[in-house]
């Protein structure tokens, strides 16, 4: 068999997470050109077809799928080489992955990580603050707030804290409507929440908890769009007590009624846990939320850590 030069790996593995070479290419910082031919490289070494590929994307053949292992065992051993062996200024430069549900992502952590980027000039920091679980097995993220612990994978989780929500609406669009005296009364008005279809956990399913059978006329998939709607008079909304704090212009409806708890869990991929960027991101973010614990219980107004 001929030799296949190692690095071909680095281009494989991203193909195979992302399944497009343009995509692979903006993630290695290489021409799609490239990519293409170090992945036909790697096939004509290995002797093996890698890559189905269609107009839609490429998809891992059945040897793809067993390399994809094996490479992924290879990246974690040249990681853990970097960390332990490189010394603390190689181990705390490089990039890292943050994965987030969009509220906690760009209302909380977003604002707090200069903190982090000033400890560690190194660091490349990537936020991903979206309304959708990522995957930490195809590392779209190497670290990951969720709102549930899972269900499998090799994945190190953590319970991270509990965080409150609550009804909130602009005080014109209450001036305007009905009293809301209790939960029923919640039938006569505007409701600003998810769209059902489109609710990537069962956590954020929150209506009938507030009163049964109630739901949504003003729709979305995102929870900023939801404050947004309701700040500009949209309806009455369920919001996170720490995004509804720094936003003067939305009120309470029914605080002593309706407290609804969930909780935030940290997740790492177990490959990547004693990697110090990883640590290092890690340790950040769990001091960040213990600080703030009053806050995301709805206990004290927003601050934003210096």
């Amino acid at each position: 068999m001929e030799r296949f030069d190692w690095d071909d790996l680095r281009f494989f593995l991203a193909v195979a997470r992302s399944g497009r070479l343009t995509a692979a290419a903006r993630r290695l910082g290489a021409d799609h050109a490239t990519v293409s031919r170090r992945v036909t490289a790697l096939e004509e070494a290995l002797k093996a077809k890698l890559f189905e590929r269609r107009p839609q994307g490429y998809t891992l053949t059945a040897h793809g799928e067993r390399l994809l292992a094996k490479a992924e065992s290879m990246e974690t051993e040249a990681l853990a080489i970097q960390s332990d062996i490189g010394g603390a200024d190689m181990a705390l430069a490089g990039t890292v992955r943050i994965g987030a549900p969009d509220g906690f992502g760009t209302s909380f952590l977003a604002p707090r990580l200069a903190g982090l980027a000033g400890a560690y000039p190194g660091l490349e920091l990537q936020l991903i603050a979206m309304p959708r679980l990522l995957s930490l097995s195809k590392r779209e993220a190497d670290v990951a707030i969720t709102l549930a612990p899972p269900k499998e994978g090799k994945v190190v989780a953590r319970k991270l804290c509990d965080y409150r929500l609550g009804l909130y609406a602009a005080q014109g669009y209450l001036n305007s409507m009905p009293p809301v005296a209790q939960a029923e009364d919640l039938f006569a008005h505007r409701i600003v929440g998810y769209i059902d279809d489109l609710i990537f956990a069962p956590e954020l399913d929150y209506l009938d908890e507030v009163a049964r059978g109630l739901r949504a006329q003003v729709q979305s998939s995102s929870v900023l769009a939801q404050m947004n709607a309701v700040v500009g008079g949209a309806g009455i909304g369920v919001i996170h007590h720490f995004m509804a704090a720094s936003e003067p212009r939305l009120v309470p409806v029914l605080p002593e009624a309706v407290s609804i708890t969930r909780s935030f869990w940290l997740l790492v991929h177990a490959d990547l846990k004693d990697v110090a960027r990883v640590r290092a991101t890690v340790d950040f973010v769990v001091r960040e939320v213990k600080a703030s614990r009053a806050l995301l219980m709805g206990e004290a107004p927003a601050s934003v850590a210096a």
